[in-house]
């Protein structure tokens, strides 16, 4: 991570604007673009689930005296259409290395030059956000991202208290951290929410996300 720091702030001083945390920013697009197929897949896997939803109630109705019957016949139900209840984890477990790796690179890291790790108002990404503007920031586009995500069917209260918890726990930890770590999830929050609003537009338009998730593997 600190290999790839580097080399990113090698290319903001050949672009005429060194600095780290441009670097950084550079690096939060790099990750999105590399999990975008994962989140996409994520959300096609949550809009099949909506739709799905009202067959789901009826399996649970109907075999609610037989919990074993009712894990397969749901079981059965998502390899036919071809869902993963569990797709939302991927990208989430695959986040963990990264941010532990930028953690760890942030906290000695050998700027070139030292000057180059100021941020706006942040003295170093190396140190906590004297004024806790991204760690705010950071817990504000965590609940908005999750407010814009599609719900679970039957889950909304949940997700909703959820999506609050989330956003109060990812602002205490940012204050804690380097504030390079807090840049990075404010970008990458920020990278999602246009992301999902162009998911959104694309798979929840009409009501057919599901419909042609599904059909689209049945032709495969």
């Amino acid at each position: 991570m600190a290999t790839l720091l580097e080399w990113l702030y090698k290319v903001t001083v050949a672009i005429g604007v060194p600095n780290y945390g441009l670097a950084i920013i550079m690096l939060t697009i790099l990750v999105r673009l590399v999990l975008l197929p994962l989140n996409y897949r994520q959300m096609r896997s949550v809009v099949a689930l909506q739709q799905l939803h009202p067959k789901i109630k009826e399996l649970q109705e109907k075999y609610k005296q037989d919990p074993q019957k009712l894990q397969q016949k749901l079981m059965e139900l998502y390899r036919e259409h071809n869902v993963n209840p569990m797709a939302g984890c991927l990208p989430l477990l695959i986040q963990l290395p990264i941010l532990i790796a930028l953690y760890r690179a942030l906290l000695s890291f050998p700027y070139t030059v030292a000057e180059h790790a100021r941020f706006l108002w942040v003295p170093s990404l190396s140190h906590t956000d004297p004024y806790f503007i991204l760690p705010v920031l950071a817990g504000i586009t965590t609940y908005w991202q999750m407010k814009i995500t599609p719900q679970t069917a039957g889950q909304e209260q949940q997700q909703r208290m959820m999506g609050i918890l989330m956003s109060g726990m990812i602002l205490w930890i940012s204050a804690t951290l380097p504030a390079g770590l807090a840049l990075y999830w404010v970008v990458y929050n920020l990278i999602s929410v246009v992301q999902q609003y162009f998911f959104n537009r694309h798979l929840l338009a009409g009501g057919k996300g599901a419909s042609e998730f599904a059909g689209s593997d049945k032709e495969r």
